[in-house]
């Protein structure tokens, strides 16, 4: 199954990728294009998924989209690492829950490359590391599935600033931080986009 990998250089706006994401499951369910995988940054923003809800939001003043992903509300901005992906389950098992999971294995097995331990938590949805006795999200999920095809994506917090995410209650949660790779090791990540490709890629071949 053959899956095209597409990475931008330079930020990309929230709303012109979700388009493009809308555009590309047509062409998939039409057998137009093959399956995607993208890596980018987002300008900054807001998203708020499916389930949030306004309480969540603490600042009425930020820039906030609506969107169709799962989810609650999140943060995107420089030093995050979006990966984003248009993949047809039909090809591959209908199972949304074994889908999640196989996302989860990829971001896990690619920060344990970084000597980083993590780990998915069946109650809230994400990556999550046990840092100095907190647990903090370092990683969101965020799927919609529609004509068995999963897109949107997933989030990796890597040197971003971890201020913005006050504006707001993260992905809902009140008792649980988030944090960012810097923040648990101060080292060179620029392999990661290269290793999350390759692990997702690998994964979704099984």
């Amino acid at each position: 199954m053959n899956i095209e990998i597409k990475k931008s250089i330079k930020p990309i706006k929230y709303e012109d990728a979700i388009k493009l994401l809308e555009e590309r499951l047509l062409e998939i369910n039409d057998g137009q294009k093959e399956d995607l995988i993208w890596i980018l940054e987002h300008e900054e923003v807001y998203s708020a998924g499916t389930s949030y809800r306004e309480k969540e939001i603490l600042n009425k003043n930020i820039n906030l989209i609506k969107t169709n992903r799962g989810g609650k509300i999140t943060y995107h901005g420089p030093g995050q690492m979006i990966c984003y992906f248009v993949i047809d389950l039909k090809k591959r098992k209908k199972d949304i829950r074994k889908f999640i999971t196989l996302i989860e294995e990829t971001i896990i097995d690619s920060l344990s490359k970084f000597n980083i331990k993590t780990f998915g938590d069946p109650k809230n949805i994400g990556i999550w590391t046990d840092h100095k006795g907190e647990i903090n999200k370092v990683a969101a999920i965020g799927i919609r599935v529609s004509k068995w095809i999963a897109y949107h994506g997933f989030a990796i917090n890597i040197n971003n600033d971890l201020s913005k995410y006050k504006n707001i209650i993260p992905c809902g949660i009140l008792d649980k931080g988030v944090t960012n790779l810097k923040e648990i090791k101060d080292q060179d990540y620029k392999n990661l986009e290269k290793i999350i490709i390759d692990t997702f890629s690998k994964n979704l071949e099984i």
